[in-house]
C-alpha cells in the first residue's frame, strides 16, 4: 500500500539515516581509497560526501579559548572575517554608527579593524563598496555616492574622511598630497625608541624578499652606508620615495612604548617601516615588518607575552596597533577656520595599553576610562 500523500515511508527513512551516517563517518577518507577505486563514484555519490563533509564542518565544535585575553583575540578574528561576509546595507549602517563628524561637505567615520578600503585580490567587501549605499542612509536616496578623500591600511583604524561630491573630494586629495593636512597616529611599539623623539629621514624602497616564500615588502633606502668605518654616500635609486616621520614618545616601559607619529609624507607602509627598520620598535601586531627575511607570526619576549595574556603559539591574531588618531584640515571651501577631526582608540588597543603598563595622556584619560567600563 502507498504511503499516505505528504509522509515518507519509514523503511526509506531508516535506509537513508543508514547512508547518511556511512558517510559520516567516512568523511574523513580520500575520495578515491585503495577499495574505492575499483569502482566508479559517480555524480550523486560524489555530492553526497561533499554535502556530509559541509555539515560535519558546520555542526563541528571548537574549543573556547578559557583565557579571557585569548578570547577576545579570537573574537577579534572572527569580527574582522564577518566584515568580508556581510550584506553590504550592514556594513553601511555600522559605518554610520561611527561617524565622528559631518557637514555639508564632508562625513568622517572612525574605520574600523580589518576592514579594506579599495578591492582587489580576495577582497569581497571593502568601504569603497558600500559608500552609495551610506550616501542613501544619510542623505535619501537620490543622493550621489560618497567619495574617498584618501586611504589606510586594511589593518589600520581611525580617521577617515569622505566627501559628498566629486570636487570637494578632488580639493581634499590636494590638500593631502601637497602636505597641507596634520595626520596623527598612535601605536604601540615593541621596544623603545632612542632617543624618545625625533625625525626619520630615509626614503623608502618597494623591495622583493628572496626566501623560503617569496614577496614584497617596502625597505628602507638610506642615502649613507658604512664601509669599513668609514660613512659612503650610496648612488639613490630612482624607485626610491622621500619619507619623513616625526615621533614621540607618550608612555614607556621597559620593554614597550606608546608612541605619537606624525608623517610628514605619505609613503606605502611609512610608519611601519620606520619604526621596525629605522628604530628597531616595530608595532606590536605588525606580523610583515617584524621581520625582514620571513613572513612569520612577530616573536614577542616572555615578559611581554605574560602582560598580554598570550602564549607565543597565539600570537599571529594580534592585530596591528596603529590607529590614525587626529587629522586636521586647513580652512576650505565656505568652512574659514581649520577642522581638527578626532577618533577614539578601538577597545583592543585601550585594553593592550593597560595590561603593558602603558598610560595615555592626563587630556585623554576620560577616554581609556570609558572604554575601559565596556
Amino acid at each position: 500500500m502507498a504511503a499516505p500523500s505528504g509522509r515518507v515511508p519509514r523503511l526509506w527513512v531508516q535506509v537513508f539515516g543508514q547512508r547518511v551516517g556511512s558517510l559520516l563517518t567516512n568523511v574523513s577518507k580520500p575520495f578515491c581509497s585503495a577499495a574505492a577505486a575499483s569502482r566508479p563514484l559517480d555524480a550523486q555519490r560524489l555530492a553526497e560526501r561533499l554535502r556530509a563533509q559541509k555539515q560535519e564542518q558546520k555542526t563541528k565544535k571548537v574549543p573556547v579559548p578559557t583565557n579571557p585575553v585569548q578570547r577576545r583575540v579570537k573574537e577579534l578574528l572572527q569580527f574582522t572575517q564577518q566584515l568580508q561576509r556581510v550584506h553590504p546595507n550592514v556594513l553601511a549602517k555600522a559605518l554610520s554608527r561611527g561617524i565622528v563628524h559631518q557637514d555639508k561637505d564632508l562625513v568622517v567615520i572612525n574605520k574600523p579593524y580589518g576592514l579594506p578600503v579599495h578591492g582587489g585580490p580576495g577582497v569581497q567587501l571593502c568601504i569603497s563598496d558600500v559608500l552609495p549605499i551610506l550616501a542613501k542612509m544619510l542623505n535619501g536616496h537620490k543622493a550621489e555616492p560618497l567619495h574617498l578623500c584618501h586611504r589606510l591600511d586594511k589593518e589600520t583604524t581611525g580617521v577617515m574622511v569622505l566627501a559628498r561630491e566629486k570636487d570637494m573630494a578632488h580639493q581634499v586629495q590636494e590638500l593631502f598630497r601637497t602636505r597641507q593636512v596634520a595626520k596623527k597616529y598612535w601605536a604601540i611599539t615593541v621596544h623603545i625608541p632612542v632617543p624618545s623623539a625625533g625625525v626619520v629621514d630615509i626614503p623608502i624602497i618597494e623591495k622583493v624578499v628572496q626566501g623560503q616564500q617569496q614577496h614584497h615588502k617596502m625597505a628602507l633606502s638610506p642615502s649613507y652606508r658604512m664601509d669599513n668605518g668609514k660613512m659612503v654616500k650610496v648612488r639613490t635609486s630612482r624607485n626610491a620615495h622621500m619619507a619623513v616621520t616625526q615621533y614621540q614618545v607618550l608612555s614607556s616601559t621597559l620593554s614597550s612604548a606608546l608612541l605619537e607619529l606624525q608623517p610628514v609624507t605619505g609613503v606605502k607602509h611609512q610608519l611601519r617601516v620606520h619604526l621596525s627598520f629605522g628604530l628597531d620598535c616595530p608595532i606590536l601586531g605588525d606580523h610583515k615588518y617584524s621581520d625582514w627575511n620571513r613572513l612569520i607570526p612577530q616573536k614577542l619576549s616572555v615578559g611581554t607575552l605574560k602582560k598580554l595574556g598570550l602564549p607565543q603559539s597565539k600570537a599571529r591574531h594580534i592585530p596591528l596597533h596603529l590607529h590614525a588618531r587626529q587629522l586636521i584640515l586647513p580652512a576650505l571651501g565656505s568652512r574659514k577656520e581649520e577642522l581638527s577631526l578626532v577618533c577614539k582608540l578601538p577597545h583592543y588597543f585601550v585594553r593592550s595599553l593597560s595590561r603593558l603598563g602603558l598610560e595615555m595622556p592626563s587630556h585623554d584619560q576620560n577616554e581609556a576610562g570609558h572604554l575601559g567600563e565596556q
